[in-house]
């Protein structure tokens, strides 16, 4: 394991740092997008779900001897058996794990539990809440270390006149947390970039670069890795709001 975010404050973050999620079926390709992230000066790499369900454990095996210093976030969605889940991630290398805010209090507490013996940094998700904000006060009530608010693709897609965005509740969510916050699902570049002046200091470069579609999880050709860098060095010179 690489060293530890599991106390990671949001006072820690004064400037932005960039979490690049691997959303990729099949291992090969999620190491060559890693290769591409790193490069364009990625902090953080993200065992997106696609590539988790494809891959398991193995994919943070192999993202771990390659990249012994990055810290590797498993994007398991975790509804229960929560403690094992956790475990058996944190035994492959992994440095944090997601946990369903939709889960049951039992369920984030017992990953809590799992973060807390193995050095896990525990990301609670809010995807699917009613009250963004109360349920980012229940997930750091429960002990998660990172609150991540998210709009889900399908929701996204099915309510598209709505025009949902992350960025509607991230200052309330900021507000009513005092642990790092990060906001993902269907932001532009530009929005993403803007996370940190919100408060929210982690940011994700994930599926818009990397889906061509919902069923084809396939690395975009092109101008990717100059884009990337682009946006992750903008990232870098962003200062954090303290709120």
């Amino acid at each position: 394991m690489s060293s530890s975010i599991r106390g990671l404050r949001r006072t820690d973050l004064t400037h932005g740092i960039v979490q690049v999620s691997l959303d990729l079926k099949n291992l090969d390709d999620g190491l060559r997008m890693a290769a591409i992230a790193v490069e364009a000066g990625a902090d953080w790499l993200e065992i997106g779900t696609p590539l988790v369900m494809a891959e398991g454990t193995r994919a943070v095996r192999a993202l771990r001897k390659e990249y012994p210093d990055h810290p590797l976030v498993a994007d398991l969605k975790i509804m229960d058996g929560g403690y094992g889940e956790a475990a058996m991630f944190a035994d492959a290398g992994a440095d944090a794990v997601v946990v369903m805010g939709r889960a049951h209090d039992a369920t984030v507490e017992r990953v809590c539990e799992a973060g807390e013996k193995f050095g896990l940094l525990v990301m609670g998700d809010d995807m699917g809440a009613d009250d963004r904000a109360a349920e980012g006060r229940r997930l750091e009530d429960l002990g998660v270390g990172m609150v991540l608010h998210h709009i889900g693709h399908d929701h996204r897609s099915v309510n598209k006149h709505l025009g949902l965005s992350p960025l509607t509740d991230l200052p309330a969510i900021v507000a009513a947390t005092t642990v790092p916050v990060q906001a993902v699902g269907g932001l532009s570049i530009d929005q993403a970039v803007s996370c940190p002046t919100i408060g929210a200091g982690v940011v994700v470069f994930g599926a818009p670069l990397a889906i061509d579609d919902e069923t084809s999880f396939t690395i975009p050709e092109g101008d990717l890795p100059r884009v990337l860098g682009d946006a992750i060095a903008r990232v870098h010179a962003t200062p954090v709001a303290a709120v």
